[in-house]
């Protein structure tokens, strides 16, 4: 595989320990449970998750060329049809007024370069200069929120105010990462068959073309085990290794257990892991819409949870997970075999296990489970039942997909 999407000036930091790199926050439990992260440095965190792109302008600017590519070709209406998304609440009233009068055209890349201007797309940040006159995008990078962050929709689809911890199931990472000039046929070919809301972390070490779901950000103070595998005991892990190795910003990432080892100077990623997990620690799960479910059928529901659907015997305790206590052997879990006939996505990862997902705002962010095997929540109550051998009812399904509706 070409090294094109590996994060450049990776070397092996021999005697280096993986514990030395992390940075630990906001994990102490009080008598009560979990405590909440300083809304101080939350704050700061909040500004670090939207804007900070950890110097990786080197890589999809240097590298991919990806301004050259926006610049050219990407109008705002490609853009929207990749799934990226528009802050409706810093755009200026004239430009408000503009995109509904229709003077300003979406059909033009010279507007998305001033959406760029004005920090407007979301998860994205790009330096915009006046070259003979005209405003030209000479560097862009990424941010967190460009795969954790989506907006509400409120001015038009995929414009409105930010949503930050939410998965952006419309996002078509691979196909935006195929439009660069650098990248050979069959790598484009790789990227272009993710589709919206997935992506592959590993697919740049290992070669392996297994994308997964891209998950919520929200609904994790307490819960220690990171991502599907549980490869980290805090957010801080995953965010180094995604800044690192993922978004390619300067900084290190080590872990011999899935055999990477990054060092891309200078590190622009260690300081800011403090704040930036305050910050997602402090992101809450969604409530479900008013009138999204029956709520005397997900009372009856819930006795289903915790009865013949034996959901309760992973789901535990008010995070809805025993991620923290114990992981699960793949032969354990229902999302497996992968589709199309990739290798385990456990079998990829440091622990070679999968960890409990906990359900909060479930009803919010299909498909389910890692690898989206399951479109909706009614699919993976009948994937359960069959692969659990249940035997539910339908009514007792019914039910069970109300409760899950309800977290």
């Amino acid at each position: 595989m070409s090294k094109l999407l590996r994060a450049p000036g990776a070397v092996s930091l021999l005697g280096c320990s993986v514990a030395a790199l992390m940075v630990a926050c906001g994990r102490n439990s009080g008598p009560t449970g979990p405590q909440p992260p300083d809304p101080a440095l939350a704050a700061q965190g909040k500004d670090i998750f939207r804007f900070d792109t950890y110097g990786d302008e080197t890589f999809w600017t240097d590298t991919l060329r990806m301004h050259e590519v926006i610049q050219g070709a990407v109008d705002p209406t490609t853009a929207l049809s990749v799934g990226l998304k528009v802050d409706a609440d810093v755009l200026p009233a004239e430009v408000v007024q503009g995109i509904q009068s229709g003077a300003i055209s979406l059909t033009d890349p010279a507007t998305t370069v001033a959406l760029l201007k004005l920090n407007a797309v979301v998860g994205l940040k790009g330096t915009v200069e006046t070259i003979d006159g005209r405003d030209t995008l000479v560097r862009v990078g990424t941010t967190c929120a460009l795969c954790h962050s989506t907006v509400n929709n409120s001015f038009a689809p995929g414009i409105g105010s930010r949503l930050d911890g939410w998965p952006n199931s419309d996002l078509n990472p691979g196909a935006i990462i195929a439009l660069s000039p650098a990248l050979s046929t069959g790598q484009k070919a790789v990227y272009n068959s993710w589709g919206p809301g997935r992506y592959d972390p590993r697919f740049n070490f290992d070669g392996v073309n297994g994308p997964v779901v891209i998950p919520p950000a929200y609904g994790l103070l307490g819960v220690n085990s990171i991502i599907y595998t549980g490869d980290g005991a805090d957010i801080a892990y995953w965010n180094r290794y995604v800044g690192v190795t993922q978004m390619h910003g300067h900084g290190t990432f080590v872990d011999s257990r899935v055999g990477v080892s990054v060092q891309n100077p200078p590190d622009l990623i260690t300081s800011k892991l403090e704040a930036l997990q305050a910050y997602q620690l402090s992101l809450q799960a969604p409530a479900p819409p008013a009138g999204s479910f029956d709520p005397t059928a997900a009372q009856r529901g819930r006795t289903v949870f915790q009865g013949a659907g034996r959901c309760a015997t992973c789901h535990l305790g008010t995070l809805l997970t025993d991620a923290n206590t114990r992981l699960h052997d793949p032969a354990e879990v229902v999302s497996e075999p992968e589709p199309n006939g990739a290798p385990s996505y456990a079998s990829r990862s440091a622990t070679k296990r999968y960890r409990t997902t906990p359900l909060r705002g479930l009803l919010q962010h299909p498909p389910y489970f890692h690898n989206g095997i399951a479109a909706t929540l009614d699919a993976a109550v009948e994937l359960y039942d069959t692969k659990k051998g249940l035997t539910l009812t339908a009514q007792e399904k019914t039910d069970l997909v109300e409760y899950l509706k309800s977290l």
